[in-house]
């Protein structure tokens, strides 16, 4: 059976840390492998953070949606704030020589390097993050 969380929280960073713990905490319950837990984290913590900062910029009047479809095979997170939204075609490549020493744009690298799938809609201020569960744990058995 698959797990099915929502949640609604203001522009704040600690009370994203609740989500984030209860998302890993089904990614366990589903024996995720090492590398899956990691790589979901890094991009939930990622794409939270934009959200926050940069879609609804600390608006305490904005909310941002979170729904992640947990499974044995695959993990679905769909992140949604009430910003203006963004084109990702505008933001720099930071691996770019000129943009290697900015603070901006290693999330959105980070959460594409890490995660099977990321998807941008509704003009950008909605995010969807899919990664798969290869071998459903199977990484932290020996003698398979």
């Amino acid at each position: 059976m698959d797990s099915c969380l929502r949640f609604i929280i203001p522009s704040d960073f600690a009370e994203s840390r609740q989500v984030q713990s209860r998302i890993l905490e089904e990614l366990q319950r589903y024996d995720y492998a090492p590398d899956a837990i990691f790589a979901i984290k890094l991009a939930l913590e990622e794409a939270i953070i934009n959200a926050i900062k940069h879609g609804n910029k600390f608006d305490p009047a904005k909310v941002v949606r979170i729904e992640a479809h947990v499974s044995p095979q695959q993990t679905e997170i769909i992140i949604e704030d009430e910003g203006a939204g963004f084109e990702r075609s505008t933001v720099p490549d930071p691996t770019a020589d000129e943009n290697l020493h900015s603070l901006h744009g290693r999330g959105l690298l980070l959460m594409e390097s890490y995660m099977n799938e990321v998807n941008y809609s509704r003009g950008g201020r909605r995010i969807r993050l899919v990664r798969r569960n290869n071998g459903h744990g199977q990484q932290q058995r020996s003698g398979d």
